[in-house]
């Protein structure tokens, strides 16, 4: 074991270091491979999220014909879940991106988000017998746990939280570069 590397969690713990400030990370620090991960995967559940939508679509006459629905109110249902779910894919797209750059507000919004995705399909599945196959959403569900398991982790933690001072730092030494004698001597 490196240095570098933290010491694996023992199984029975004392609660106090978890409570205690953790350690800031360096400002220079490279992105994390779980945050690069977590971003990937809430990338690929948007890409699922409108094959969906997609999917939805394609078989949505059969399934307006089994309740009973004309075609104008089968017509506008259609466009009321393509537009919300297009929506969804499109805030999951922009979060995956605000993950990368290492938004701590967007790492909490999506482990929030797919907690309730992964609620609500475990209520589905208990009360009323959902089953969750690779037609249904077995695919969804496990990529919502393993954003979950990718984003939760010590060191995306410590990097989204260290983004702030990050960029902090990126101005600063900007407003220093225009601001240096050198750049006022080769202007002059």
């Amino acid at each position: 074991m490196h240095r570098d590397e933290p010491r694996k969690r023992a199984s029975v713990e004392s609660p106090a270091p978890l409570i205690a400030r953790e350690v800031a990370i360096a400002p220079q620090s490279r992105r994390p491979g779980t945050t690069a991960l977590g971003a990937g995967l809430t990338f690929a559940r948007a890409l699922v999220g409108a094959s969906w939508l997609g999917a939805y679509a394609l078989v949505w006459r059969e399934m307006g014909a089994e309740f009973d629905l004309d075609t104008d109110e089968s017509r506008i249902l259609l466009w009321l879940v393509l537009g919300f779910g297009g929506i969804g894919v499109l805030v999951l797209l922009v979060l995956a991106v605000l993950i990368w750059r290492g938004s701590n507000f967007a790492r909490v919004v999506t482990m929030a988000g797919l907690t309730a995705s992964i609620i609500t399909a475990a209520v589905d599945y208990f009360r009323a017998g959902q089953e969750i196959t690779i037609n249904t959403s077995l695919l969804t569900v496990a990529l919502d746990i393993l954003v979950l398991l990718a984003l939760s982790g010590r060191d995306a933690r410590a990097w989204a939280r260290g983004s702030r001072v990050r960029r902090r730092l990126r101005r600063e030494a900007k407003r220093d570069a225009r601001n240096s004698p050198q750049s006022a001597a080769s202007e002059a």
